[in-house]
């Protein structure tokens, strides 16, 4: 396992195009649900427990080795927002080609041909892991961790938000990204004696019905 390949992951000057996504944090600062550091740190709380263990236990799945395409529907399923559904294909397109371009892969190279409109981006991240040499805890880290650092990067921008602010937030989170991790290593071993089943289902209504609407906007800053 490379400690450095989990950190070059996480980051988000990888090139996998989440810089481009708010995580639904500006459909929240319009809604005026976020408005400063408190109110911030309970939107990606709140993200980081449900979307986050939802995306966690599927990238710890996939870089455990089981079947992508049975993930991929498992998400399908778990994902009940179009506009969510779309997002997760795109930006698991563009984390797929970074992947490939990172730390070639046979099976990364198989998945883009057999697949060409994409699997959600949790599956890939896992899968990415996986060529990268890291293990489903890895994997389901670096998931909750782009479950909030996504929505905190954003609010800096949204709000002119203290940079410093929201650094102290990702760092009060910690122990819950790994708490969720846990969760989902925990469910991603459940998957091989009872199927995809298994994985945690934990919604966010708020989200998806946000995700919809800030879809028809003409103007956004995001593209989610």
């Amino acid at each position: 396992m490379s400690s450095a390949a989990l950190l070059l992951l996480a980051d988000g000057r990888f090139p996998a195009g989440a810089h481009a996504h708010s995580g639904g944090a500006e459909a929240a600062v319009r809604a005026g649900r976020i408005t400063g550091p408190a109110s911030l740190a309970a939107f990606c709380r709140g993200r980081l427990h449900t979307a986050g263990l939802v995306a966690a236990a599927l990238a710890a799945a996939a870089c455990a080795g089981c079947d992508p395409r049975a993930l991929d529907e498992a998400a399908d399923a778990r994902t009940p927002s179009p506009a969510l559904r779309a997002t997760a294909r795109k930006l698991g397109r563009q984390m797929l080609r970074a992947a490939r371009a990172t730390w070639p892969s046979a099976e990364l190279d198989a998945l883009a041909a057999s697949r060409p409109r994409g699997l959600h981006q949790p599956v890939v991240l896992g899968l990415t892991a996986r060529a990268a040499g890291l293990g489903p805890p890895d994997a389901a880290r670096a998931a909750g961790y782009d479950s909030v650092s996504g929505p905190a990067t954003a609010a800096v921008r949204l709000l002119s938000l203290d940079p410093f602010d929201a650094t102290a937030i990702l760092a009060r989170l910690a122990g819950d990204v790994d708490r969720v991790a846990e969760r989902a290593v925990a469910a991603a071993r459940a998957v091989t004696e009872e199927g995809t089943d298994a994985l945690p289902a934990a919604s966010a209504p708020l989200l998806d019905i946000a995700a919809e609407q800030h879809a028809t906007w003409p103007m956004r800053l995001f593209a989610s």
